[in-house]
């Protein structure tokens, strides 16, 4: 429902029924009165919940909409850039009531309040930023989520989610960090804390800088239980990337659990290094997925092809700016 959301649900014949039984509810802050009242008598069951909120003009009786719910599951928070702060800090702090249920939390901007460190039972937590990545996120420093499971970000500061993840209890099993700019001294922490505190990560997304690889060697041998690996390589950053050192740690050190690695960069290393890949690890672990996303400089699909009839599941993918899921 957005916030030109007018019509007058009230008059339609089983309205109440139809709406206490909703279980997923997106709407905007600026919500029409008559309609967001009538959401309030009725809807008491919303386990996930997506709430806009608008730069002006928000209602403040959404408050009394979350305070009814008897168990809220899910919650996601699109938040302008600029909205009224204490519209916003009121509306975080309604949901601590529900810090006890709440499993999954989405949100696209630094909190206001500390509301997060409630939710003490938060399984995923998904966090954006619309702003510069060199803005800082100090609501995680001291943030522990004890049960937190999956961690997905995107332009969130490296230290920050660094200090996050040292935070948690070596329960999280998905990983999935941007192109967010990563120093040299900045990547080598997070991929060491990953190593050394998510002993059961299974998914991980995550970019390598070139004088790093050797950390990544120690984070596959680190974590037996890895499945899927996304890396990103930033050949702005790297323009003499070793694809060769990565290529050989790969088959050398991977988990025999790994089965799906994902690539995605501006430039591919050329067709005879990945031949020796693809010949090492044919060796090594035949069944595996590999899926590449590139520009258009340089076109391996003969390469790609000829691998694909000798049992290893190759999917070329051209380069573009927002990174791929694993699906």
């Amino acid at each position: 429902m957005c916030k030109n959301f007018v019509h007058q649900i009230h008059l339609n014949h089983g309205a109440e029924l139809c709406f206490s039984e909703i279980e997923f509810l997106s709407c905007s802050t600026g919500i029409n009165d008559s309609v967001l009242t009538k959401l309030i008598e009725s809807c008491n069951s919303i386990k996930e919940l997506k709430l806009i909120i608008e730069l002006e003009n928000n209602n403040h009786g959404i408050i009394k909409l979350i305070e009814a719910q008897r168990k809220l599951f899910n919650i996601d928070i699109i938040r302008h850039t600029y909205a009224n702060e204490s519209f916003c800090k009121i509306l975080e702090n309604s949901l601590i009531k529900h810090a006890s249920t709440i499993q999954n939390c989405k949100i696209t901007s630094q909190p206001l309040t500390n509301f997060l460190s409630s939710f003490v039972n938060l399984k995923e937590l998904d966090l954006g930023s619309t702003t510069l990545t060199d803005t800082s996120w100090n609501c995680l420093e001291n943030l522990s989520l004890p049960f937190l499971q999956i961690l997905k970000s995107s332009s969130i500061p490296i230290g920050d989610l660094t200090r996050l993840i040292k935070n948690t209890n070596g329960e999280l099993i998905e990983i999935k960090i941007d192109y967010t700019r990563h120093d040299e001294i900045g990547n080598k922490n997070l991929i060491q804390t990953i190593y050394q505190k998510c002993p059961n990560i299974r998914i991980l997304t995550v970019l390598i800088r070139n004088c790093n690889i050797l950390e990544l060697e120690i984070l596959l041998i680190s974590c037996q239980y890895l499945n899927r690996l996304y890396i990103l390589i930033s050949n702005l950053q790297d323009p003499m990337f070793d694809w060769d050192k990565l290529f050989e740690i790969l088959t050398k050190s991977s988990p025999t659990s790994l089965y799906k690695i994902i690539f995605h960069c501006h430039k591919l290393p050329v067709l005879e290094t990945f031949k020796l890949f693809f010949d090492n690890w044919k060796r090594r672990h035949p069944n595996m997925f590999l899926k590449i996303i590139y520009n258009k400089s340089m076109n391996p699909d003969e390469l790609i092809e000829s691998y694909k009839s000798e049992g290893i599941l190759v999917k070329k993918f051209i380069y573009h700016q927002r990174t791929e899921n694993f699906e």
